[in-house]
């Protein structure tokens, strides 16, 4: 993340996304396959297996293949190429990848207790859940919050904005943060 300055002369958070060209490498189309859909290629690899090497012909091989739903699908064609330039300063758009994976954390980290009192007898709870069920059903009930493991997962993050647009490096500059850690492979839709 860093921050730049708009016209006023105010300092807004942004995170800076890499955003590479991606080929359309199928297009799937309502009368065909039953819906719209575009998958894009992304990122080199070195070796391909003969069905990888049909699928994607002549377009190189790519470490990464991803499919989505679009409007109006059948008006791309396969090897067109998807960038930056598609995105528009001020465009709402949300954010997917995979979160920040964090290990075995307790219920205040992981889950906002508030933990035990410091005082008056409390000696070694003051960040444990405390009662976890009651005399009756006598069993803990699914559901309940625990210590675990926390982060790792899919996760959207919407009412973002695209704040600048760098053609020329491919960067994107959105309002706030996005999912993950650097290098993180994240999904950007409108």
């Amino acid at each position: 993340m860093t921050q730049i300055f708009d016209e006023n002369g105010s300092a807004i958070a942004v995170t800076l996304i890499d955003v590479p060209p991606c080929a359309v490498t199928q297009v799937r189309t309502k009368e065909r396959d039953g819906y719209d859909a575009v998958q894009l290629g992304f990122g080199a690899k070195n070796k391909t297996n003969k069905p990888e090497k049909g699928h994607v012909r002549d377009l190189g091989a790519f470490s990464v293949l991803r499919e989505y739903r679009v409007e109006g699908a059948a008006d791309k064609k396969v090897g067109d190429i998807v960038d930056v330039s598609m995105f528009v300063e001020g465009d709402p758009i949300r954010v997917s990848g995979i979160s920040k994976a964090k290990g075995f954390q307790g219920v205040v980290k992981r889950h906002h207790f508030g933990g035990g009192r410091a005082s008056h007898g409390q000696k070694h709870s003051e960040r444990e859940p405390g009662s976890i069920g009651a005399t009756w059903p006598q069993r803990v009930l699914k559901g309940t919050r625990m210590a675990g493991r926390m982060g790792g997962e899919r996760t959207t993050v919407t009412g973002l904005t695209v704040a600048r647009i760098d053609a020329e490096h491919n960067i994107l500059a959105v309002t706030g943060a996005i999912p993950g850690r650097r290098g993180t492979l994240v999904e950007i839709k409108c």
